[in-house]
């Protein structure tokens, strides 16, 4: 699938490979994940607590990249379900500083991501997270500079602070932000969970066998939205 769009043939052509923290109000009641038969879901012999975690959905991807456009209306409906059922909504998203301070000479797709204009600096509304999604107060967004959402983040932080130990991935690019954190998370012992039709990549093979092959693999329970919504 090509990009159909002007930033299909800028310096950040390969995207598809590849926030406001802090307020008084109260985080949101936590409650165990159930299964479809309504039992708690559970690791061994213990409950586990989950967050949505929302992965580059950002204005200047969402509107300049048709295939994370596509993922909006399963996530417009994970949303608001997740939060009536008490589960903390994460945000991620993606910039670096306009100074090129953390570009990293040899990293080639950094460096390319950094000279496309503005759109992934950090201080451009074009990285700040969609509109159609946009965080309630006292949602966490999570700035990141690299492809995990946990890379030199403190959402390892935020988890741990609310004692969450399973995650809930959406957002692209399935083989880029979705992959680096599913892996990342697993290495840290997090329960990993994918919502197949919430996430998407600029190259729909790599999404299918990202989706259908590795993440199973892995260890992650991959669901669509529809289905993890029914389990709320």
């Amino acid at each position: 699938m090509r990009l159909a769009c002007a930033a299909a043939n800028g310096p950040y052509a390969n995207l598809s490979r590849y926030c406001r923290i802090g307020s008084t109000t109260a985080a949101p009641r936590i409650r165990p994940w159930k299964m479809a038969d309504g039992a708690p879901y559970r690791q061994g012999n213990r409950m586990t607590t989950t967050a949505l975690i929302v992965g580059d959905l950002q204005a200047g991807i969402v509107d300049n990249h048709p295939f994370a456009a596509g993922v909006l209306p399963v996530v417009e409906k994970v949303l608001p379900a997740a939060r009536a059922s008490g589960i903390p909504v994460i945000f991620i998203r993606f910039g670096l500083r306009a100074s090129g301070l953390d570009v990293a000479a040899g990293n080639q797709l950094i460096r390319g991501l950094h000279g496309a204009g503005t759109l992934f600096h950090e201080d451009s509304p074009e990285t700040l997270v969609h509109s159609r999604i946009e965080p309630l107060p006292g949602e966490a967004v999570v700035l990141k500079r690299r492809a995990s959402a946990f890379a030199a983040t403190d959402l390892d932080r935020l988890l741990r602070a609310q004692r969450i130990d399973s995650i809930v991935l959406t957002g692209v690019a399935t083989g880029a932000m979705v992959a680096a954190t599913l892996y990342d998370a697993a290495d840290r012992d997090y329960h990993v969970t994918v919502l197949s039709d919430a996430c998407a990549d600029g190259e729909p093979d790599v999404h299918d066998f990202l989706i259908n092959r590795v993440f199973p693999a892995r260890g992650a329970d991959v669901l669509t939205g529809q289905e993890w919504t029914a389990r709320l």
